[in-house]
């Protein structure tokens, strides 16, 4: 910490949007070892980032990594916020939203096997005629539909100010693992197509 501004150094890795991002919120340990949040603007001196290439998933979304080499940031741009807490809070936050995202992949998964069943003829017969592709189809939808109601639940617990870490990390990796299986059975629907 200087006068008006503190220094940051450092390297932040498998960050969202890092290469295309315009701020970047970082949390980062003083000298003191409490942990502080910080409002950066790309074009801080000293702030660059790099692109990870060829990862395998979240394929739309640029990941990259943060590297700040004696970054002056104001301090005015020092968080209100302070300490693992707030570190939390928003990693609690992503997970939450992160449990939308995934189920609403798997819906749109869902929907691209469930129209190209339809209209994909087989021996004169659409695929989606066949049971054992109406019983994949029912059961991603039953699947979707639980996660879509487990998400509107923890955001009305969420608004009503419930302690809801644990029930936000189950949320998550239960869409997530739903939304994989979605995926596969999709896959397996669409065949080589």
């Amino acid at each position: 910490e200087e006068k008006d501004f503190y220094i940051l150094n450092g390297t932040k890795n498998w960050i969202t949007n890092a290469p295309i991002a315009d701020i970047f919120i970082i949390w980062a340990v003083n000298d003191k070892k409490n942990i502080q949040g910080f409002i950066l603007e790309k074009n801080f001196p000293g702030l660059s980032t790099s692109l990870i290439k060829n990862k395998g998933s979240l394929k739309i979304s640029p990941t990259g990594q943060i590297i700040l080499n004696d970054v002056k940031v104001p301090k005015e741009n020092l968080l209100k916020i302070s300490g693992w807490k707030s570190i939390f809070s928003c990693l609690n936050n992503a997970r939450y939203g992160i449990s939308w995202g995934t189920i609403g992949a798997a819906q749109t998964c869902w929907l691209i096997a469930k129209e190209y069943s339809e209209n994909r003829i087989m021996f004169k017969k659409p695929l989606a005629s066949k049971q054992l592709v109406q019983k994949k189809l029912a059961q991603m939808q039953t699947e979707i539909s639980l996660g879509w109601s487990a998400c509107l639940h923890a955001g009305r617990a969420m608004d009503r100010k419930k302690d809801i870490k644990i029930a936000i990390s189950m949320l998550k990796r239960n869409n997530c693992l739903k939304a994989l299986n979605v995926a596969r059975d999709s896959r397996d629907i669409l065949g080589a197509n």
